[in-house]
């Protein structure tokens, strides 16, 4: 008997029927208080060797629907190495078909990154030489907004670079890639680490957003608002992660400040800028320009040619992490965003964009860094 669940950290389904492999029909459960839902994560048992069609019926109505056009849902037996599965998209249901080869099998929007895998990567890093870690406070939900502080312990003239992911919980690419940019950063025998830290002192915050993460949300935290439209009026009572890294921030003030995302719908990496900021300028035009020319330089799974359109002058979203940060510090802010899907000039057709492929990703921005260390 096929049994299906979602009762586990970072969960998300519910279902209409299982009677028949042929016809599973599952719905994906809104984030709370909210009306976006997209992220999807649930372990099927019970139908080793069966062929199975299981039919996600609200599909068409979900926050990013073009995100469902040519997308190919990841799944695992083991739940640390992830594939691809056939899916069909029809503007209303998502339709995936498996055979499983095992008795369980787990499937994903993407790979998920757990709160219990952030709790071993805290712990992990934390004996390492460079690193401290904080904690800025508590969320919602009372978990700790945890804080690294990676530095080489010298005191000098440094520039201080603030490195911030998964405000969207759904987009657990994020923290895959936060995996290779910090153990990297905490090799001590990686020379351009080590140049970065004579250079500079980092404020990692791998997860903005554990409430969300570990509720399955797709884009909120616990009482629903979205953290990467809070920035200009955050409080304790509706969106304490912000308001936590906020008051960091303005305490060690920033040269460089980079918002690891996931994009539902483009099949590219790729930054956004704050252009459309008021204090926007031909200065921050170039840095802007020749960062993403070395990450282009240094990883070929990034690309300038496809993005978000750019900000009018005058436009921006002031609520935006980029754009709050950019004019508050005068500085160098970006946002990087990662495909939930492959990239197109550089496609595995196995996994698609994967954990693997966005730690790569992580480690290559220290190169990227290093080039550009002399320009903000």
């Amino acid at each position: 008997m096929i049994h299906i669940s979602s009762a586990f950290d970072a969960g998300n389904i519910s279902v209409i029927t299982a009677d028949n492999p042929q016809d599973i029909q599952l719905a994906i459960n809104t984030d709370h208080n909210s009306h976006f839902y997209q992220w999807f994560y649930f372990r099927l048992t019970g139908a080793r060797g069966v062929p199975c069609h299981a039919r996600l019926m609200n599909a068409g109505g979900s926050a990013y629907a073009k995100g469902w056009e040519d997308y190919r849902p990841v799944a695992s037996y083991d739940r640390e190495h992830w594939f691809r599965l056939d899916a069909s998209f029809d503007g209303s249901v998502l339709d995936i078909t498996f055979t499983p080869d095992e008795d369980a099998i787990w499937i994903a929007y993407f790979a998920p990154y757990s709160m219990q895998r952030h709790a071993d990567l805290i712990a992990s890093v934390q004996s390492a030489p460079r690193v401290r870690l904080s904690v800025l406070g508590q969320t919602l939900d009372g978990q700790d907004m945890d804080l690294l502080h990676i530095s080489d312990g010298h005191d000098g003239d440094k520039k201080t670079c603030w490195i911030i992911a998964r405000q969207h919980p759904g987009e657990s690419m994020a923290e895959w890639w936060m995996e290779g940019f910090i153990a990297r950063l905490i090799d001590e025998t990686d020379p351009v680490a080590r140049e970065l830290l004579k250079r500079c002192d980092f404020y990692v915050v791998p997860n903005m957003n554990p409430d969300g993460s570990r509720r399955g949300h797709l884009r909120t935290n616990a009482a629903g608002a979205n953290l990467n439209r809070e920035w200009d009026k955050p409080d304790m009572a509706r969106s304490p992660e912000v308001f936590l890294v906020r008051e960091k921030m303005r305490a060690t003030g920033a040269q460089f400040c980079l918002d690891v995302h996931g994009d539902e719908a483009l099949p590219y990496n790729f930054i956004a800028g704050a252009e459309g900021t008021p204090g926007w300028n031909d200065k921050r035009a170039k840095q802007l320009a020749a960062f993403k020319q070395a990450l282009v330089q240094v990883s070929p799974d990034f690309q300038t040619a496809h993005g978000y359109p750019v900000s009018p002058p005058g436009t921006a979203d002031m609520s935006m992490c980029t754009n709050w940060t950019a004019e508050e510090f005068s500085c160098l802010s970006m946002t990087l965003e990662m495909p939930f899907k492959d990239t197109v000039e550089t496609p595995d057709e196995n996994q698609g964009w994967s954990p693997e492929r966005s730690g790569a990703l992580g480690s290559a921005m220290l190169d990227a860094l290093w080039a550009q260390i002399d320009n903000f």
